[in-house]
């Protein structure tokens, strides 16, 4: 059966040729993630070469694996492995239940401007150099008075030296990181709050139901898709270390590394040691490939789970 060409469906080019503003504004992120993301792929052949930058990419010296023998034969890889995984869980969990109790209370806010000015204060850390942010923690807890200890000193507790207690810094890290983030993925999850149905409360509220009842009843449990996309995606970086934090706080401070050493900051010292560019390439590649197995694995649980709330 044949159809009048006006009840066919409209080439792609022609759909194109019609909406051009509306194709225009994707232009921008693809060539963002052209440029990014898909391009530098063609560099991932040094993660196999012996580097050489007169020879460039192509004509280097192609050894195999023989780069990812330095990274995975180091002594200090378990720990550095364990400090990545278990800095980066912490990161996550806290972070994003902060977020959802910050994301609840905002919800709950009613005062217009009240709301403005406390969400502006709790998204402002998001905007703060590193850099900055360590002098601050040197502040605190660094130095030959830290500000830490003379709080502590002035409630009678015994002063510590806190650049020598390795154990203490993923608490104090987590804490940082919570700070900073927490009020960016709140405003992610507050905009989640805000597109549940109106009628959804006002019907619970009729049958009699408490605030705490309907934030257990309707808001978690609605809020829960949009929860585990964003934790898919952190999921996605659990191999990389938050470079710019870690070192920006940490420095070279060897007495710490056993609990903050993470992959990053380890070959960026192999780095300015050796200069090799190779090893570091396949270390980052290592943490590319593990990432996304890492994402497939937790994605496949999530649909075993809950199929809406999956990426793919």
């Amino acid at each position: 059966m044949s159809y009048p060409l006006s009840a066919r469906k409209p080439s792609k080019l022609k759909h194109i040729a019609q909406n051009p503003f509306l194709y225009g504004m994707a232009v921008p992120g693809l060539l963002f993630f052209l440029v990014f993301s898909y391009f530098p792929i063609y560099g991932v052949m040094i993660a196999f070469k012996d580097y050489n930058y007169a020879k460039g990419i192509t004509g280097s010296e192609w050894v195999g694996f023989r780069n990812f023998e330095y990274f995975f034969t180091s002594d200090d890889f378990w720990v550095i492995l364990r400090n990545t995984l278990t800095l980066n869980m912490l990161f996550i969990v806290f972070t994003t239940v902060a977020a959802v109790l910050i994301a609840l209370m905002f919800n709950e806010i009613r005062n217009k401007y009240f709301k403005r000015i406390s969400q502006s204060l709790i998204f402002l850390p998001y905007f703060m150099s590193w850099i900055v942010v360590g002098m601050i923690v040197q502040s605190l807890f660094g130095g030959e008075e830290p500000m830490v200890n003379t709080w502590l000193q002035s409630m009678g507790f015994e002063p510590i030296n806190w650049m020598f207690e390795s154990k203490v810094w993923p608490y104090i890290l987590t804490v940082i990181r919570v700070w900073q983030g927490a009020g960016y993925l709140s405003i992610i999850f507050l905009a989640a709050i805000t597109g549940i149905s109106e009628d959804l409360y006002e019907a619970a509220r009729i049958d009699g139901a408490s605030k705490p009842q309907i934030v257990l009843r309707i808001t978690l449990p609605l809020l829960v898709p949009t929860i585990m996309i964003m934790t898919l995606l952190a999921v996605g970086k659990i191999f990389n270390g938050d470079f710019a934090m870690i070192y920006a706080i940490i420095g070279d401070n060897s007495m710490l590394y056993p609990t903050t050493d993470v992959i990053d900051t380890f070959v960026f010292r192999s780095m300015r040691q050796l200069r090799d560019f190779g090893m570091s390439s396949a270390v980052g590649l290592f943490q590319s490939v593990m990432g996304l197995i890492f994402v497939i694995a937790a994605n496949w649980i999530t649909r075993r789970v809950s199929k809406e709330s999956a990426l793919f």
